[in-house]
Order: C-alpha cells, then sequence, then structure tokens
C-alpha cells in the first residue's frame, strides 16, 4: 500500500515536523508542501492521485476548514492545528482525525492508521475489466460494470444503481471512481457518475436514466458531451 499525501501548511516548523514524520512511515509518500489554499488547489489539480491532506485549519486567505469543504471529491483529511476549538468543526466534515500541536509520532501514526483502516476496507474490488465485486450490507455482490446505470455520492456512502436495486457501500466517491473502468463510467457531476450506455434521453443540462433525471455539471459538460457523442 502506498499513500500519497499533501501538507498544508504556512508554519516551517509544522511542515519539518510533518515531513519528519511521513518520512519514518514507508507507505506514505509526500508530493508537495502548500502554504495555502490556493496552492494546495494547484497541487490537487495537477495531482490526482493524492489520497490524503494533512491541513492546517489556520491557513492564510482562507481557513483550512472552508477549502475543505470547497473541494469537490475531496482526499482524505487528518486537519492539524493548535487550538482545540475547532475540534468539533473538524469531524463535521468527517475528517479521519484531528491533530492538536504540537503533537507526537505515536499521535501522527495513530491518525495515519485510521487512513490505512479505510483503505483496506476496500468496498469494491475489480476482478476485470467487466466484472467487480462490491461490498454492500455485509455481503459481496459480484457483478458486471455494465449493469451499472449510475452511482451516487451519499455523505459517507456511495450508491451504486442497477436495474431494479442499489446497492449502498462504505467509500468516498472519489475512491469508487478510481476503481472503476473509466472508459464505461464517467463523472457528470460533483456527486454523479454514470454509465454512458445506459443513456436514454439528453435535455439540456440533465441525463434522464431510468426514471432519474441527472444534472450534468459545468466542470464536466464537455468531456461528457465528446463521449455521448462517440459512444
Amino acid at each position: 500500500m502506498n499513500i500519497n499525501c499533501l501538507i498544508v501548511d504556512d508554519e516551517p516548523a509544522a511542515q519539518s515536523i510533518l515531513k519528519i514524520f511521513i518520512e519514518k512511515i514507508n507507505f506514505l509518500s509526500l508530493v508537495g508542501i502548500a502554504n495555502n489554499a490556493v496552492e494546495a488547489l494547484t497541487e490537487l489539480k495537477s495531482n490526482s492521485k493524492i489520497d490524503l491532506l494533512f491541513l492546517d485549519i489556520n491557513i492564510p486567505k482562507i481557513s483550512g476548514l472552508s477549502f475543505y469543504k470547497s473541494l469537490q471529491n475531496p482526499p482524505f483529511v487528518i486537519f492539524t492545528t493548535a487550538y482545540p476549538e475547532y475540534a468539533v468543526d473538524g469531524f463535521s466534515v468527517n475528517a479521519i482525525d484531528y491533530l492538536l500541536k504540537p503533537f507526537s509520532f505515536d499521535r501522527f501514526l495513530t491518525a495515519v492508521n485510521k487512513v490505512v483502516d479505510k483503505l483496506e476496507a476496500k468496498p469494491l474490488t475489480v476482478i476485470s475489466e467487466e466484472t467487480i465485486l462490491i461490498k454492500a450490507d455485509k455481503k459481496l455482490h459480484k457483478i458486471a460494470v455494465s449493469s451499472i446505470f449510475y452511482i451516487e455520492a451519499f455523505g459517507d456512502y456511495v450508491k451504486i444503481y442497477l436495474e431494479k436495486e442499489f446497492l449502498l457501500t462504505s467509500s468516498t466517491f472519489k475512491n469508487i471512481l478510481t476503481l472503476l473502468p473509466q472508459k464505461k463510467i464517467i463523472q457528470v457531476h460533483k456527486s454523479f457518475a454514470i454509465n454512458l450506455k445506459r443513456v436514454h434521453i439528453l435535455e439540456g443540462n440533465q441525463i434522464l436514466i431510468q426514471s432519474r433525471k441527472i444534472p450534468i455539471g459545468l466542470k464536466f459538460k464537455n468531456n461528457f458531451l465528446e463521449k455521448f457523442k462517440n459512444e
């Protein structure tokens, strides 16, 4: 297992400590250090494989909490700050953990292991390009990728819609999309991905699949239209 992480903190001392701690764990890879939300966003846009943020809540221009809330399909986050009163706010956005500065290596490792636990849950396993295993309702469901109609982000879960039912699995929307074949399942909105072959009607900025109208986000529209025309 390898976890790619990004430090977002404007304090050089805090950056140094996090960097040292990260280097001590062989499955953590530091891909960058950002001093503020603008730099962090640039890093996230240039590297889609960032799995984890070590994010200080008190960064310049915009708080780390507000920045994280603004992200579409954000990676996992461990908040860091010197102010314990922010802990409740941090967990309100489903943070993996909250590190109060100054923190020890042992406390850091505990937080990182929570990320490992999440990743090892493996809600979806790819058997082949055509077949996947989905963990839902404490059972493993073997389904064909072609049987998926669309996928919807649902808080800490993801709904995978089939012809007559949906499977509710515990995972992030981003992780599920990363595992599925991108030529067949494409993202059309911050909360939706669709199977191109299951599109019934396209009307304006909405896709009709089964009886569900799915919005097309502006960010994803051109990519969807191009693939839809060539399908």
